[in-house]
């Protein structure tokens, strides 16, 4: 093979592959291989398991049935275990593609599997597919590849404590990362909402703490609330469950860490077993998102409790790490135990703080003495640190500066970047979630080894981790909405070396990720691409001239953008935009991004340019009030599996702006409000002994509270009007209503507060249409 040239960086022209993690050596040379249903892999011994995978695995995202026998001649896709192998990394391998065949070469089973799913991403590039019997089938440069990974920890968590996640999504799960290269699955099983992992010992766990009612916030919608059974919430997996998952997990060389949370995070643990209860109180599972109060008492028969319940989870998880939490564990009820401070003063410890340290230090040594290594979120630091622990660095980078320097192990898990919960756009048509916004470009660009760290330090920097946290991850599909594609944009982080990195490259090459995806049935976000309509002058230019200037554009800007005025769907030869469109009230206009190839890269999106959209805001088009911020996206009802409706909301404050509204001619607002549970526990909210909520309270004047607007300033400009709220308990949760308004000019900044108690339901805006003569 003669060789032409080496592709350094993951940049595509569309002859290059469209590999994702980019590899660390990708070398291109003349003459193809074609690979169709005849083409046989050939495998022999430990590397028959591998053989099976990268069938599965092709069928899965090309089409082709690929079937598996024993090597001898003829052209084949040749799997091969070897001590000589030229890449010595255990997840490392090399690749060469020749005109008489493909052959993978690993010196351990890693290595050959990340070998199979790199040519799996090499026979799926082709737009169309293939069937088992297509000639001339998928078509391959001749190519040699060496790869290995840059980082050891590759990492991705789920959360079933929030949202349960059935054994066959978590494997859907499982092979995604597979695919991506990721070798770490983190499972939350314990949190205040549900414990989710069965523990023989103690069968209260499961039967008590696995399961939650649901939150009130009133009467409920004739047919009740969407997608959601009114029952108790929950779920759990047995011990049978567990190993399968492990087994699953382990033949595609990912180990599964589990998390059982302490000291804090314990409010359904405490509700399975109350004597382990601080104050002796019998709580039931929380229903609440956030942070809530309960902890683990510090006595020896809570140490011996979580001793038993570890004994059985390292039976289950036979990797060296367990994840023991010890984030947001507020200390109230210990500051104010008389117990507890009579053991802290009987052990010399000088504050709460150091005592989570002293508590945490004791399971981690039961750890090391059974050959396991602690995991704690960087909230371990404080008080001290316990020596074997790995600290796990969430809030910033700077617990994994302060952790490394301190000679322990880290990995890297910030917020918001890697909390993959946050939203990846402002879309409109964004599902539920947190609205500190994590796009795509922001994980792709991440720096794993922080720079202030020195290479000493900078050892031990095990990898990266995103997380998925459920509170807004209701089903399968929100977690794989939320997953992908920023998974394939962690999976080049972690794994490519930062030279090979280019994210114009990237973008070049995830058309045929999505494809991947699409082939696969994930429901992968396509919000990098799609289309968004802006308007050049505002909305009360365009009001006032019956015309306007629409400009289209993308997140990424990547991809040509087509579009359609006649209701037609846009195509590869629909128009080109280039430049504002200038169109009239009434117009329609449909648009989509496309790839230099012609492929579709996001679903069409339309803008019905009329007055009824100018005039109407969604809750997503609305803002925070001053010192307010409306962080989260919410569904109806907090168990529902519904992508539809959502609302943004501000948790601290019942209020929202309608920026620069065209006041001149209206008469009324259009209200469509939703009556939501006040499901939230802000105890990290609380900044010292003293302080209160930080949930602002508005003065009511009718029963259940009303809707007020303000004029351009909230609760200090001119109230224009008040329209009181029904009564919860007779009252549907939606509700549209009209409230009149004096006439007034001009463009205004319009105030809405909900005046209803802080101790009840919370209202949330749905949209708000201004309605003029």
């Amino acid at each position: 093979m003669l060789l032409l040239a080496s592709v350094a960086t993951g940049g595509t022209s569309g002859t290059e592959p469209s590999l994702v993690p980019w590899p660390a050596k990708v070398v291109t040379g003349r003459g193809v291989f074609v690979v169709n249903g005849q083409t046989p892999i050939c495998a022999r011994g430990a590397a028959n398991s591998v053989a099976q995978q990268l069938q599965t695995t092709v069928r899965a995202i090309q089409g082709l049935d690929l079937k598996t026998r024993r090597c001898g001649r003829g052209p084949a896709i040749e799997l091969v275990l070897s001590p000589s192998a030229s890449v010595t990394d255990t997840e490392g391998y090399t690749l060469d593609v020749r005109a008489s065949g493909i052959r993978i070469e690993a010196r351990a089973g890693a290595g050959l599997l990340y070998g199979a799913m790199t040519a799996a991403q090499l026979l799926s590039t082709d737009a169309q597919g293939a069937t088992p019997d297509s000639k001339p089938g998928v078509t391959l440069r001749c190519m040699h590849i060496e790869d290995f990974p840059r980082f050891k920890w590759r990492g991705l968590m789920l959360d079933p404590a929030r949202h349960f996640l059935s054994v066959v999504e978590v494997k859907t799960m499982i092979d995604q990362m597979t695919q991506h290269k990721l070798n770490v699955l983190h499972l939350h099983l314990t949190d205040d909402q549900g414990w989710r992992l069965q523990i023989k010992r103690y069968p209260e766990l499961t039967t008590i703490g696995a399961w939650r009612k649901p939150p009130s916030s009133g009467t409920p919608p004739a047919g009740g609330w969407p997608g959601v059974d009114q029952g108790v919430y929950g779920g759990f997996y047995t011990q049978e469950d567990i190993r399968d998952l492990v087994a699953y997990a382990v033949a595609r060389y990912i180990t599964v860490i589990p998390e059982i949370d302490l000291p804090g995070h314990a409010q359904a643990v405490i509700a399975a077993h109350p004597q382990l209860s601080v104050p002796g109180d019998h709580p039931e599972v929380s229903t609440n998102w956030g942070v809530n109060y309960y902890l683990y008492n510090t006595n020896a028969d809570s140490l011996t409790f979580v001793e038993n319940v570890l004994d059985e989870v390292m039976d289950l998880f036979p990797g060296r790490y367990i994840h023991l939490g010890g984030d947001e564990a507020i200390k109230t009820q210990w500051k104010t135990s008389p117990a507890i401070q009579s053991q802290m003063k009987a052990l010399g410890i000088r504050n709460e703080e150091a005592l989570q340290s002293w508590f945490m230090e004791q399971i981690g040594r039961y750890l090391a003495d059974h050959g396991r290594t602690m995991v704690g979120w960087d909230e371990i630091l404080q008080g001290g640190v316990p020596p074997t622990a790995t600290v796990m660095s969430w809030r910033g980078t700077q617990g994994a500066i302060t952790a490394a320097r301190l000679g322990h192990d880290v990995v890297l898990s910030p917020a918001p970047t890697l909390y993959l919960d946050n939203l990846q756009s402002r879309r409109d048509d964004e599902p539920a979630g947190r609205l500190a916004i994590a796009p795509l470009s922001q994980v792709y660009t991440f720096q794993v080894m922080p720079t202030v760290l020195s290479a000493e330090e900078g050892r031990h920097v095990l990898g990266a981790q995103a997380n998925m946290w459920s509170e807004y991850l209701m089903s399968a599909w929100y977690v794989q909405h939320a997953a992908f594609p920023r998974v394939a944009a962690l999976s080049e982080a972690v794994w490519s070396q930062p030279a090979n990195m280019s994210w114009a490259g990237f973008l070049e090459r995830l058309p045929a990720q999505m494809q991947r995806y699409h082939r696969q049935g994930i429901a992968a976000a396509d919000s990098a691409f799609a289309v968004d309509f802006q308007l050049a002058d505002g909305r009360t230019a365009a009001l006032a001239a019956g015309v306007g200037a629409v400009t289209l554009g993308n997140q990424t800007a990547f991809g040509q953008i087509r579009y359609t005025l006649d209701g037609s769907e846009p195509t590869a030869q629909s128009k080109l935009y280039t430049r504002p469109l200038l169109l009239k009230l009434g117009t329609v206009i449909k648009a989509a991004a496309f790839s230099q190839d012609g492929r579709l890269l996001a679903a069409t999106r339309s803008y019905d340019f009329n007055a009824d959209t100018l005039l109407t805001r969604s809750s997503n088009e609305l803002q925070g009030c001053p010192g307010g911020d409306l962080g989260l996206r919410v569904p109806l009802t907090p168990d529902s599996p519904a992508t539809a409706p959502v609302y943004d909301m501000d948790v601290f404050h019942s209020c929202y702006v309608y920026p620069k509204a065209f006041m001149t001619g209206a008469r009324a607002f259009s209200f469509d409000i939703a009556r939501l549970p006040r499901n939230y526990g802000l105890a990290n909210n609380y900044t010292t002994e003293e302080a209160k909520d930080q949930v602002k309270s508005y003065p009511a004047r009718t029963p259940f509270g009303e809707l007020v607007i303000y004029q351009d300033r909230c609760e200090t400009g001119p109230e224009l009007a008040r329209s009181a709220l029904p009564d919860p308990a007779a009252s549907d949760n939606r509700q549209s209503f009209q409230v009149p308004i004096a006439p007034l000019e001009g463009e205004h900044n319009m105030c809405f507060i909900f005046t209803a108690s802080t101790q009840g339901p919370w209202y949330v805006i749905g949209s708000v249409k201004l309605v003029r003569h």
